[in-house]
């Protein structure tokens, strides 16, 4: 059984095949949707091989071959048990069409249903042109490879945002607790980092911290403020006195900042903090960045909101109600949800590196914030599902409790992405409904 898909890309055969080429290629293919984790990459597409690993502790080793630069390369399936029952070859063409496009072709030999496979084609297809149409902005912006040391690299938006950085040339040195693997990772001490640790290093991307979602317990509250603040001082502080250190410093920030009820106020970068025990939290954990700016390096927060992807977040968690047809709005469905793409969060991230126009506090939303109840119908349609049953706010307050339902669960804030947009910042998706379809393979020509 054979399919054949093709894109034409707004890139140089040269440029998209060295792509491919850099590491991270196959983390931004794989659809978030799929039930698989990046084990390794391939470093050679002429013989190098990747695994992928898949439930119940399957391994799907690709191995590379035929590669003709910049014209063609080729993976097989090759591992035990997997070939047994599958057969798999996929070919990738590259061809020249003027004046400076490319077109990307996929043909896949195998016995798996084609049925199973276009919207894994169709979302790489789309992905990749997103890819390479933003880093010729980013490199219209002034951008060049960098060092990048970064903090919860393995996360859901460090895995997205290494992935991102590596395959636009530059090199991510990641800072793990545990032992360093290899010259591409550093052993992060967090109460006491070491004082070499930021050493060739021209940027920090700090992203680690102790996961907000849970009952604001005493214990709780406690374990988020330890992993942010006191962790993002030591940094900070280290990076102000690296001689051979970073320029700029990057910190994740939420719009918690802003408190869990604005009413229907937009709030930009300028509006005051919120009450509430994120809000105070938020000004603590961006205040900690402060040795670092003054030691004159540029700081970076980015004030995150709700990340959409099925890989992990809200969408994570709303995706298999909705699909089986449960899902509704959350209490009476009048409170703002301020919502980012992944993709576009790590674009964010980036353009944070490169551009000097960015400093301070940064909205990391979509320009289209909606309410709760807009998000419930566009998520079901998006599934084909209807939204019928409204989950009352009692149930979340059983899980969470009171502080957590309020500050978290039904938080309303209407936040605006205004220094990005007077910066003229492209969003990929800066519409919930097509950012839905494309992270869940649900285009309106496949459903």
């Amino acid at each position: 059984m054979g399919l054949t898909s093709s894109s034409v890309i707004e890139a140089s055969r040269d440029e998209v095949f060295s792509w491919f080429q850099r590491p991270g290629a196959i983390v931004r293919l794989t659809p978030p949707w799929m039930p698989v984790h990046i084990k390794r990459e391939a470093t050679d597409l002429a013989g190098g091989t990747a695994v992928l690993g898949f439930p119940l502790g399957l391994n799907w080793v690709a191995r590379h071959s035929g590669a003709v630069v910049p014209e063609q390369f080729v993976d097989e399936l090759d591992s035990a048990p997997l070939k047994w029952l599958i057969h798999w070859r996929h070919t990738h063409d590259f061809e020249v069409v003027p004046p400076n496009h490319t077109r990307v072709i996929d043909k896949i030999d195998s016995n798996v249903p084609a049925v199973m496979l276009r919207s894994m084609l169709a979302y790489r297809h789309r992905q990749l042109a997103d890819d390479l149409a933003a880093r010729e902005r980013a490199l219209e912006g002034g951008m060049t490879p960098l060092t990048v040391a970064m903090t919860g690299s393995h996360g859901l938006i460090g895995t997205a945002l290494a992935a991102l950085l590596t395959t636009n040339g530059h090199r991510v040195i990641r800072l793990v607790r545990g032992q360093a693997d290899g010259p591409d990772e550093r052993h992060w001490d967090v109460a006491a980092p070491d004082e070499e640790l930021l050493q060739g290093v021209d940027a920090v991307i700090h992203l680690a911290g102790a996961s907000i979602v849970g009952r604001f317990t005493p214990e709780h509250r406690k374990a988020v403020r330890e992993s942010r603040i006191g962790p993002t001082r030591q940094l900070a502080e280290l990076a102000a006195k690296t001689a051979d250190g970073p320029k700029v410093f990057v910190s994740a920030s939420a719009i918690g900042f802003y408190g869990p009820d604005r009413g229907d106020e937009p709030l930009a970068e300028g509006s005051d903090r919120g009450d509430g025990f994120l809000a105070s939290l938020v000004e603590n954990w961006e205040n900690a960045a402060e040795p670092a700016a003054e030691a004159g390096l540029r700081v970076v927060n980015v004030r995150t909101g709700l990340v959409q992807t099925p890989a992990g977040g809200i969408l994570q968690l709303q995706y298999p109600l909705f699909a089986a047809g449960l899902g509704g709005p959350l209490g009476d469905g009048r409170q703002w949800q301020s919502w980012i793409g992944i993709d576009d969060l790590a674009d964010i991230y980036h353009r944070c590196l490169y551009d000097a126009e960015l400093t301070g506090p940064i909205n990391a939303v979509a320009p289209t914030p909606v309410r709760n109840d807009d998000y419930s119908t566009t998520l079901a349609r998006v599934l084909h599902r209807p939204a019928l049953l409204r989950v009352p706010s009692l149930g979340p307050r059983l899980i969470l409790g009171k502080q957590a339902t309020e500050e978290f669960a039904l938080a309303s804030q209407r936040v605006l992405p205004q220094r990005l947009t007077e910066l003229g910042h492209t969003f990929r998706h800066p519409d919930l409904e097509p950012a839905l379809r494309h992270l869940l393979g649900r285009t309106e020509t496949q459903g």
